[in-house]
């Protein structure tokens, strides 16, 4: 590997820093045999950053997918909680009808098998005491309203945070890939003038 290529500096992740190449001629002490080394040594690590730029494009948007799911299934478990609390209170009131009482045993909601197709479900009040949750890998398990939420809110929260270092190491390889484009392109202008004295002489 060139000695300029050579990682000075990372971001905490450990993803190098592209060195700025001021003079060419500082790089390349054998035009003759070493420019397509160092040449292909530059383009092999420019096309390592836009690598590592597309895993982290692919990761931002499963984390952008992820979270909005994670807030809905909050604020659907939110909206059990309150009925739920809500029945107890009504529980403690006597004078309500039957009729009035039935309706505020169960709770309709409107759910989504896939993008455009809905369902309607129906629930009873009174079995709100727990939630399935997808843990990934075809596996659901079964949590009390509580330790749903608790979970859930662990989950948006490590998500949120991995959220903001994947965007950060995305700003960082898109200064990186920009820095390796013009040394590049330096390298290339440099080896074509070069070519051109060589033959004018």
């Amino acid at each position: 590997m060139a000695e300029i290529l050579k990682p000075k500096k990372t971001n905490p992740r450990g993803i190098p820093e592209a060195p700025f190449i001021e003079k060419v001629s500082d790089v390349i002490k054998d035009p003759e045999n070493g420019f397509q080394s160092i040449m292909s040594q530059f383009q092999q690590r420019l096309q390592q950053y836009k690598y590592m730029e597309l895993s982290k494009q692919q990761q931002l948007a499963d984390l952008s997918s992820k979270i909005p799911d994670i807030e809905k299934n909050l604020e659907v478990i939110s909206q059990l909680m309150a009925s739920r609390a809500k029945k107890q209170e009504d529980d403690d009131d006597d004078d309500d009808d039957d009729d009035d009482d039935e309706k505020k045993k169960e709770l309709t909601f409107n759910y989504e098998l896939n993008d455009t197709l809905y369902n309607k479900a129906t629930i009873s009040v009174d079995k709100l005491d727990s939630v399935y949750l997808w843990l990934g890998a075809e596996v659901m398990l079964e949590y009390p309203l509580d330790e749903a939420v608790s979970l859930l809110n662990d989950r948006l929260a490590k998500n949120k945070e991995q959220k903001t270092i994947v965007e950060e190491d995305l700003d960082f390889l898109k200064e990186n890939i920009t820095t390796m484009e013009v040394n590049t392109a330096r390298l290339y202008n440099w080896d074509v003038e070069r070519r051109k004295k060589a033959k004018s002489s």
